[in-house]
């Protein structure tokens, strides 16, 4: 019995005594409805359908009567069966005025009842009290736990869609406060370890950083860590960084060096968290970002997702960002008016019902689309047919085609640039910050061409495809004009959808950037493909 109570709990024990009963055991509750059960209703010594009992109008009936009459038990024969019934003893008080509410063990055995077998039942409702407490308290703190962790993906969610102050609001009632800035670290785990991962992060950091289930990849877990612990100057990179190891043009970034670069400080000064859990958990792959402001955790959280993508690859298991700086910072204030003018209308639109989504929450929808494609649904916590029907108002809204790979990227730039500080956006030499842009006198940028023929983003784009050349140009061209499906590029390479994989992963390590999995590189690879081919056309016409 106490082998059971300890191994099998409430099920175990109903199970067992079923057994030593010859029929049903179950727990009822007050108004006589069956809480849990043993099995099947027992047949008894008859095996004649017309013999076996109504089980659940027996213990109806037996409840009734027992908590009429007020009576410690009740023992009810009805021809071929006995029913019995015991009031379970509160944790507290066995003997309790209020047993009358208190759930009951109930057992329909045959008749005659074996020798020992009411004693027998006297002697299991303890233990079968103690183990439904104990299953209670365990379900109350796995509610709790889920409503933690809801808790802390609501703020993630918020911190990526910019909104800030109530992220912070909301954070205020859980442990750590948000850091700022701040270091993003994914961390993908082998098989189902995510919980006991979680656990070696909070124990190598000591409870600072905020620990998040990622809601999209069951396997990730997200980390927003403090950014003074980790390295201001040598960030390890992938082997063959090539141009991603140059000094990074962001408002945050330095110097980017190789996988050998001066330890970075965890809370003892020891090791930094993300490198110790690569090193902690076998198989654990981990990517981190640059240092960022709070306000860019989703800028961070893209740069660690790529990072993660180069280091599947290698031995070390952990790879920090190799910087190129974001578009959005780069494309000046010809850029804000270009994201300005395109977004309008999806900015002013006024949902024509209340219960439609209005203008924040398209654009969070089209963010969330962009950034994790179908798998969006897991990060909104929507159904698909309600995503597809927002995508399609956002379509309508901004006359774009978001089946076509050339209308995402020019989207997602746009709504990278409006989630960018004004300020952080550089203007071009020799023009104040909100003034015209040169040959317009609204200050308006007609087209996406004319923002990536700016000097600053030639530059970005040269950086950003300078480890491709040759063949592997090759690929990514293909690969990006066949909208980023696998099929169609390898029909038009010549070769198998695996070899066309193969490519690409290799690719991903070039680059150092996502290319097959959401988040992907593959609009950033788009823009910068785009801006030198505008630039060539500007040259020779």
């Amino acid at each position: 019995m106490q082998r059971l109570a300890r191994n099998g709990g409430t099920a175990g024990l109903l199970r067992w005594l079923a057994g030593r009963a010859d029929g049903w055991a179950g727990i009822a509750g007050s108004d006589g409805t069956v809480l849990s059960a043993s099995g099947a209703a027992p047949s008894g010594p008859l095996t004649a359908p017309a013999d076996v009992p109504d089980v659940p109008r027996l213990v109806a009936e037996g409840v009734r009567a027992l908590t009429e009459r007020g009576a410690l038990a009740y023992s009810h024969d009805t021809g071929a069966h006995t029913v019995l019934l015991f009031p379970l003893p509160g944790p507290h008080d066995p003997h309790a005025e209020d047993r009358g509410a208190a759930p009951l063990l109930a057992v329909v055995t045959p008749r005659p009842v074996a020798a020992g077998l009411a004693t027998l039942l006297a002697d299991v409702l303890m233990p079968l009290s103690l183990c439904r407490e104990a299953e209670a308290v365990e379900r109350k703190r796995r509610r709790v736990d889920l409503a933690e962790s809801r808790g802390r993906e609501a703020v993630l969610h918020l911190l990526m869609t910019g909104q800030l102050s109530i992220a912070q609001q909301v954070a205020g009632a859980l442990r750590p406060r948000l850091p700022d800035p701040v270091r993003v670290c994914v961390v993908e785990c082998p098989g189902d370890s995510r919980d006991e991962v979680a656990r070696v992060c909070a124990e190598a950091d000591g409870g600072r950083s905020w620990i998040v289930r990622c809601p999209v990849y069951a396997r990730h877990l997200i980390l927003v860590m403090p950014a003074e612990g980790g390295r201001e100057g040598g960030r390890g990179t992938a082997p063959d960084s090539g141009p991603g190891s140059a000094p990074n043009g962001g408002p945050n970034g330095g110097p980017n060096g190789g996988p050998n670069g001066a330890p970075s400080g965890g809370p003892d000064g020891g090791t930094a968290t993300d490198e110790a859990v690569a090193a902690l958990v076998d198989r654990c792959v981990v990517g981190v970002s640059e240092r960022v402001p709070l306000a860019d955790t989703a800028t961070g959280y893209r740069q660690a997702f790529h990072a993660l993508a180069v280091a599947r690859e290698v031995p070390g298991r952990h790879v920090r960002f190799g910087a190129a700086p974001e578009p959005a910072l780069v494309v000046g204030t010809a850029g804000r008016q270009w994201a300005e003018a395109l977004l309008t209308p999806l900015l002013t639109h006024v949902p024509r019902r209340a219960q439609d989504p209005g203008s924040q929450e398209l654009a969070a929808t089209a963010a969330s689309w962009l950034a994790f494609s179908s798998h969006a649904t897991d990060h909104l916590k929507v159904h698909r047919n309600t995503l597809a029907a927002r995508l399609r108002l956002v379509g309508e809204l901004l006359g774009l085609d978001l089946h076509r790979l050339a209308d995402q990227a020019a989207l997602d730039l746009a709504l990278r640039i409006r989630a960018t500080p004004a300020p952080v956006c550089t203007p071009e030499a020799g023009q104040r910050d909100g003034g015209a842009a040169p040959g317009h006198a609204n200050g308006a940028a007609h087209d996406l061409d004319e923002v990536l023929r700016r000097p600053a983003v030639q530059e970005w784009a040269l950086r950003q495809l300078a480890p491709v050349a040759g063949a592997a140009e090759e690929t990514l061209r293909t690969w990006l004009r066949c909208e980023g499906r696998l099929g169609p590029t390898a029909a038009e390479l010549g070769i198998s959808v695996p070899g066309a994989r193969k490519r690409l992963t290799r690719l991903e390590t070039v680059l150092q950037r996502s290319l097959l999995r959401p988040p992907s590189a593959r609009y950033d690879l788009w823009l910068a493909l785009r801006a030198r081919a505008s630039a060539a056309a500007e040259a020779t016409s």
